[in-house]
């Protein structure tokens, strides 16, 4: 079954995709259901330099700060609405941060002057706002420039720690040789690991200068990146071990056998061990940057993939080009990289938010309207080896008006229990399947409840499950559902020996149907043939009755009660 799935999808990807990259089959649920994974990270570089992603304006006044929290609010709410599920958000830019340090100043983004505090944390609101929409975010935090060597942060850090930096024409910069620049940068990790509930610290900038001259050895030099890495590794680890660590790594790894890097690579290039990064666990994921198109994108992402040790790589994907102000990309240059990301199993991250809020060549109608049609989880960290948690109890569905209020306990995981956080399904059949990401109504919540608008048309089941912060699912808790009587109308006739079968009519094409428990575990497929099926081999119980197309796709027919 799985194979002829991966066949229908590799077919339709081959020969159903428009010029701007958006299914041209008409059964286009059909093609969302099979081809949207449970798991997959979408996320978004949220640029503060300068004000490029946010904030548009400056936060001196009271209404000022309201505005400034509005216009995040306005973002986080578009990112969501496209199933953004991460959020890189940055934190640190030039030796200048975006939160009250005791090591750097403010940066002049949120207030308007170098130094001064806009009056409120935005770290802290970026995450709580990113929380409460069950997306992660992730504290990026540019590790060596420092900015111009006149610049506020790099005079700033002069005066504290002026051997530990080095100049490069008018730039200034940490110098990896030196021990200090590790501590330093993984204290401000610690720093913000302490403060903020976030879900990441992600290193950006984490190389030597690209046209600088080295003095030392590329081993060398990549020994003293790697000791940044591993500096930051441990704070973090020893504080929060769920916090992922990550970084961007120039977009390709190395020079490839048949295709070159060109010189631009992270290995020589950039001085990143980044395979190195991955085998030892010193990266969660990476995010390498693949500002690029063709045969200088799609064989050096098949070469991360190869090389990843398990953890997650999320190509990074350049929708700036899209602009015609940069390169004036097509559309379907980014679209096809998406679709063979998906295809790979790999995510991908968009730099910068801005270009996708701004719906740019239609990038954002394509995502929230075809691409991202239903919900993704991040893909769990499972090589931390931790157990999946214990599933919430007691789960009650209330109709509430308009509603269905859906309530659980979090069960006797009490050890873990002020770590997780709870996914909520939803289905017409029962029980929810909770693999299939069309299920999904909401994602990461810390509340014991929610409501849902309910469909009186039809009857609506739920499932509730519960996650830690490494992302491990925990099984589901279904809505209980009491057993069908025989004057029920959805129960199917039978006298122990052969079932009377529902009538096709002139639209069902499914040549088989298929018996299942209540469980979900199908233990008979029976030719959908004539009038009625011989069930004499079936163990007495309750089965649910599902029809099966071509395509693998089932529908419920109804119950059915063998009592002999």
């Amino acid at each position: 079954m799985k194979r002829a799935i991966a066949i229908l999808v590799f077919n339709i990807m081959l020969y159903g995709i428009s010029s701007a990259g958006i299914p041209m089959k008409s059964d286009v649920r059909d093609f969302r259901r099979l081809y949207s994974p449970k798991h997959e990270v979408r996320a978004v570089w949220l640029t503060t330099l300068g004000g490029l992603d946010w904030p548009g304006t400056y936060a001196r006044t009271p209404e000022g700060v309201k505005r400034q929290k509005e216009e995040l609010v306005r973002i986080l709410d578009k990112l969501k609405d496209a199933n953004i599920n991460t959020v890189l958000f940055q934190a640190r830019i030039r030796g200048t941060v975006v939160y009250p340090s005791k090591y750097e100043p403010w940066d002049g983004c949120m207030s308007g002057i170098p130094g001064k505090s806009p009056g409120y944390d935005p770290l802290l609101f970026a995450v709580e706002e990113c929380h409460k929409r069950g997306m992660e975010i992730q504290a990026w935090v540019v590790t060596v420039p420092v900015g111009k060597w006149n610049g506020y942060g790099c005079k700033a850090l002069r005066a504290t720690h002026p051997s530990m930096l080095m100049r490069e024409n008018a730039d200034g910069y940490l110098n990896p040789a030196d021990a200090r620049a590790a501590g330093y940068i993984a204290g401000i990790c610690r720093e913000i690991t302490e403060r903020y509930d976030i879900d990441g610290i992600h290193l950006d900038y984490i190389r030597y200068p690209e046209n600088m001259k080295l003095n030392i050895s590329r081993s060398k030099a990549r020994e003293n990146i790697t000791r940044i890495v591993r500096s930051v590794h441990d704070a973090v680890k020893s504080i929060k071990p769920w916090v992922k660590i990550s970084s961007s790594p120039i977009g390709k790894l190395n020079d490839l056998s048949r295709y070159s890097s060109r010189g631009w690579n992270a290995f020589n290039k950039g001085c990143q061990d980044v395979e190195l990064w991955m085998k030892e666990g010193l990266m969660d994921q990476i995010y390498p940057m693949m500002y690029f198109r063709d045969n200088n994108f799609f064989p050096f992402a098949d070469d991360w993939s190869m090389r990843s040790s398990g953890k997650t790589v999320v190509p990074g994907l350049g929708i700036y080009f899209l602009s015609p102000k940069e390169a004036d990309w097509k559309l379907s240059d980014i679209t096809r990289q998406m679709y063979t990301l998906r295809r790979m199993g790999m995510g991908n991250a968009f730099f910068r938010s801005r270009f996708f809020t701004d719906n740019t060549k239609g990038l954002y109608d394509f995502v929230s309207r075809h691409f991202n049609f239903y919900p993704a989880l991040v893909p769990p960290v499972t090589w931390h080896g931790m157990e999946p948690p214990l599933p919430p109890t007691e789960i009650t569905v209330k109709n509430v008006s308009e509603y269905d209020v859906i309530e659980w306990n979090a069960g006797t995981d009490r050890s873990r229990s002020p770590y997780l956080t709870y996914n909520v399904y939803a289905s017409s059949d029962y029980p929810v399947d909770t693999d299939d990401a069309a299920n999904i109504v909401a994602c990461r919540l810390y509340d014991l409840r929610m409501a849902v608008k309910n469909e009186k048309s039809r009857p609506r089941y739920y499932a509730v499950t519960a996650v830690d912060r490494y992302g491990n699912e925990s099984a589901a808790l279904q809505t209980v559902v009491s057993r069908p009587s025989s004057s029920s109308t959805g129960l199917i006739k039978n006298e122990g020996n052969y079932l009377r079968l529902p009538s096709k009519g002139k639209v069902l094409d499914a040549p088989y149907i298929i018996l299942e428990t209540l469980e979900g575990q199908a233990v008979a497929t029976i030719p959908y043939r004539g009038s009625r099926a011989d069930i004499r081999n079936i163990a007495d119980g309750m089965y649910v009755l599902r029809s099966l197309n071509s395509k693998g796709i089932t529908h419920r027919l109804g119950y059915v009660l063998i009592k002999r």
